[in-house]
C-alpha cells in the first residue's frame, strides 16, 4: 500500500468495533451517509448503526446489467458501486437556487435559497468517486464564478473513503489512473476492509480528530499484504481505454460509420449522463407564485441527449442521437482537455452498467479510435 509509510501511523479497528466509527462522527456533528440497499441496489442514504450497511452484499455488472447478491459473510464493502455516487449530494438533481419576492409598493427583493446546510459524513466513497469530486470541484469551485450552492455544501463534508477489494466487469478505472486504490488524498479517513475489520489511517486534520477517539489496535504486516494481494487482484480489469488522452484521436473521427451505428442502438435515455459522477450539465426554470407575489429560481439536471439541451433561438442543433451521442462522447474523452487537463471519465463503468440496452464506452471508444476494445 501507498500508505504504508514510516511517516504515516496505520491502525485497525476491528469489524465489531465499527459503531464506534458512526457514533463518534454523529457526536461531532455530522449526519452520516452510506451506502445501503434500497430497491435491489446499493445506494447512498443517511445512516445511524451499521444494521443498515449491506453486510455481506456483493455486486455483480455487466452491460445493460445489475445484481445483488449476498455472499453470507461480513463484509460491509465488499461491493463496488451503486447508481449514485457524491454527485447527487453536492450538486443537487433539482434546488431552488434564488427567489424573488415582491412588497406592497411593488419592489422586488431578491434573496438567496441557499441555507448553511449540516455537516454530512461520507462513508464508503471509491478511487473513482474521489476523482470525480476532483473534477466537480474544478467545475463549480474554480475560476471567476463560484458557485455558491455547491460550495456551502462542499465546504461541510467528511469523506471516509474504501480501497476497492474486487473489481467489477464494468470497472476500467486502472486504465484512467483513478482506481481501484485510492492515491493522492482527497479524503479524511481512509479504510482497507478485511473480513475481520479495517485498515484505517487518516488523510486531514478533520480526520485526526475522529481518529484519536476511536477503540484502535495496531495494524500487523499481514494484514498489509492482505490489503496489498486484493489491491493487485481488483487491478485485474476486463475494460480499459486505449488512452488517458483521447483529444486528438476522437476529434479526428467526427464522420466515423460507427456515430450512425450508435444512433440506431442508443435510446437518447440520458441515463449514462445521470449516473455519471461527472456529468453536471443542467437547465434553469423560474417558478412564478400563483399570487404574483413570488417566483423562485430553479436547477435542474439535464442531459445531452435530451433536444432542449441544444436548442438555440428556435433551432435545435443536435436533432439526432447521432449527434447527441457524439457531443457526449466527444466531450467527455475529448475536450474536458481543453478545460480541465484531464478527461472527464474516472473508469467507474456506470455509463456501461445502467445503459438499458447495454452500449460499452470503451468498446465504442475502440472501434472509433481503433485498437483494441478492452486493452
Amino acid at each position: 500500500m501507498s500508505q504504508d509509510t514510516d511517516q504515516t501511523r496505520l491502525d485497525y479497528l476491528d469489524r465489531p468495533q465499527f459503531q464506534s466509527l458512526l457514533d463518534v462522527l454523529q457526536d461531532a456533528g455530522f449526519r452520516c451517509v452510506g451506502p445501503q440497499v434500497s430497491d435491489h441496489a446499493i445506494v447512498f442514504e443517511e445512516i445511524s448503526y451499521v444494521g443498515q450497511l449491506p453486510t455481506g452484499m456483493v455486486d455483480r455488472q455487466g452491460p445493460g446489467r445489475y445484481t445483488l447478491k449476498d455472499t453470507g459473510t461480513g463484509r460491509f464493502f465488499y461491493w463496488v458501486s451503486g447508481p449514485q455516487a457524491l454527485k447527487p449530494h453536492l450538486f443537487l438533481p433539482r434546488e431552488v437556487l434564488w427567489q424573488v419576492d415582491r412588497d406592497d409598493d411593488g419592489k422586488l427583493h431578491f434573496s438567496s435559497a441557499c441555507g448553511q446546510p449540516q455537516g454530512v459524513a461520507f462513508i464508503g466513497v471509491r478511487s473513482c468517486d474521489l476523482a470525480a469530486l476532483d473534477l466537480l470541484d474544478r467545475h463549480f469551485l474554480q475560476g471567476d464564478y463560484v458557485d455558491s450552492a455547491y460550495q456551502s455544501r462542499r465546504q461541510q463534508i467528511f469523506i471516509i473513503a474504501v480501497n476497492c477489494a474486487r473489481s467489477a466487469e464494468t470497472c476500467f478505472c486502472h486504465s484512467t489512473g483513478d482506481g481501484p486504490q485510492v492515491r493522492g488524498g482527497g479524503y479524511d479517513l481512509l479504510l482497507s476492509e478485511l473480513d475481520e475489520g479495517f485498515i484505517i489511517t487518516s488523510g486531514s486534520s478533520k480526520g485526526d480528530e475522529i481518529l484519536v477517539r476511536l477503540p484502535l489496535r495496531a495494524s500487523t504486516n499481514q494484514q498489509h499484504e492482505q490489503v496489498r494481494q486484493e489491491l493487485v487482484s481488483a487491478e485485474q480489469q476486463q475494460r480499459s481505454l486505449p488512452s488517458t488522452d483521447l483529444n486528438e484521436k476522437l476529434m479526428s473521427q467526427l464522420e466515423h460509420p460507427r456515430w450512425d451505428d450508435l444512433q440506431e442502438r442508443c435510446l437518447s435515455c440520458g441515463n449514462c449522463t445521470a449516473v455519471c459522477p461527472t456529468c453536471f450539465c443542467h437547465s434553469e426554470i423560474d417558478h412564478p407564485g400563483l399570487n404574483g407575489m413570488t417566483s423562485e429560481h430553479i436547477r435542474e439536471w439535464d442531459s445531452c441527449f435530451t433536444s432542449g439541451h441544444s436548442y438555440i433561438h428556435g433551432h435545435v442543433l443536435r436533432d439526432d442521437t447521432r449527434k447527441r451521442y457524439r457531443q457526449w462522447l466527444t466531450h467527455k474523452l475529448a475536450t474536458w482537455h481543453d478545460q480541465y487537463q484531464r478527461s472527464g471519465c474516472v473508469g467507474c463503468g456506470r455509463c456501461i452498467t445502467w445503459c438499458p440496452v447495454g452500449i460499452d464506452l470503451t468498446e465504442e471508444v475502440a472501434v472509433i479510435c481503433g485498437g483494441d476494445a478492452h486493452g
